[in-house]
């Protein structure tokens, strides 16, 4: 059974998911690949344990703090090359960035950031594993699955100094 929340942020409604025990998916409404790590229709919950875990998380969050992905379990749906990139975005500290082509190295030297950027993109749980503090090549920001001025937006509640051309 996979049960749905939701939950309001100061970028617009995210929606969350579990399989009871841990959390699946979060997604903003209306983002790229919305709710694809859910096969099943969903049984709504607002009060599941790892729902308030969660919730509790992104107050934190967004109150400017540094919740620890540890905090949360989490259990996202992809391939063992997918789960690896999700593994490496979870590793990326509070105010810092990586480029793909770095995510690419750490995984095989003739690994492709193409590659890695369509796991990035397609990651389940977003903000949590940040896939926002992920960047193009010498550091341009590139497409985020939750629109790019949310992406500027997360980076810029991070203290990332971004490109100047998109302060």
């Amino acid at each position: 059974m996979i049960y749905k929340t939701e939950y309001n942020s100061p970028l617009g409604i995210l929606s969350m998911a579990s399989d009871g025990e841990n959390l699946i998916g979060v997604w903003l409404c209306g983002q790229k690949y919305f709710e694809a790590a859910i096969d099943e229709i969903p049984k709504k919950n607002d009060n599941l344990k790892i729902f308030n875990k969660t919730k509790n998380w992104l107050n934190s969050y967004f109150k400017g703090e540094k919740p620890q992905i540890s905090e949360l379990q989490l259990a996202p749906k992809g391939s063992d090359f997918r789960q690896k990139v999700w593994k490496i975005l979870c590793q990326i500290p509070y105010g810092k960035t990586i480029t793909y082509k770095e995510i690419a190295d750490k995984i095989s030297p003739t690994m492709s950031a193409q590659a890695v950027g369509g796991a990035v993109g397609h990651n389940p749980i977003s903000i949590i594993i940040p896939c926002h503090r992920v960047l193009g090549a010498n550091g341009n920001l590139t497409g985020y699955a939750g629109g790019i001025e949310n992406k500027i937006w997360l980076l810029k509640h991070e203290n990332v100094d971004i490109p100047l051309i998109y302060k």
